[in-house]
């Protein structure tokens, strides 16, 4: 399964970095760069930069095909934020990437039967995708990711990394202790 969305993060320049504008002086920050987060069973599976703001469902179909590169198959199942909704991503998911259930949290006018066989089908990747907001919510509370404090792009790209597989190891250890706990018990 293939859960899909994305956190809006501040890039912060070092003080000697920003820009000021001419007439008064203000500091400019540049804001809203894009870290796009794939998900599945707690951990983030891939990311991705953009910078700007580009509109979600324009995403789309770029993250499944990020997905067939880096694991070599289509996703049975595909469930994405309302923002990716639209008629096109769902026909190019179904047809062209025989992608087999969609679930977009908002639905947008498109049927739950036209993204997936049943709404049973519907309901669980809509609670699952739920999921990779609170993999997003710790990657920001829990690791800092809502802020970066390193300089430039290249230093935004390493933060992001570093905050990815810090929140991950920190997921696996203590999944590995509450294992362990349970054994002992």
């Amino acid at each position: 399964m293939l859960v899909l969305d994305v956190a809006v993060l501040r890039l912060v320049l070092a003080p000697w970095q920003v820009a000021l504008d001419d007439d008064v002086g203000v500091r400019r920050i540049e804001y809203g760069h894009k870290v796009c987060v794939t998900a599945g069973s707690g951990l983030v599976t891939d990311s991705w930069l953009l910078k700007g703001n580009p509109a979600d469902s324009t995403l789309t179909v770029q993250a499944v095909e990020r997905h067939i590169e880096r694991y070599g198959k289509v996703p049975s199942e595909f469930a994405a934020d309302g923002g990716f909704t639209s008629r096109k991503n769902l026909q190019t998911l179904k047809e062209e990437l025989e992608v087999g259930e969609v679930a977009f949290s908002k639905r947008r006018g498109i049927a739950i039967e036209d993204m997936s066989s049943s709404i049973d089908t519907y309901k669980r990747l809509y609670n699952f995708r739920a999921g990779v907001e609170a993999v997003i919510s710790f990657l920001k509370r829990g690791v800092a990711l809502r802020r970066c404090p390193m300089k430039g792009w290249e230093g935004f790209a390493r933060y992001v990394a570093a905050c990815t597989l810090a929140g991950n190891l920190l997921t696996l250890g203590r999944r590995l202790l509450a294992a362990d706990t349970a054994a002992a018990g």
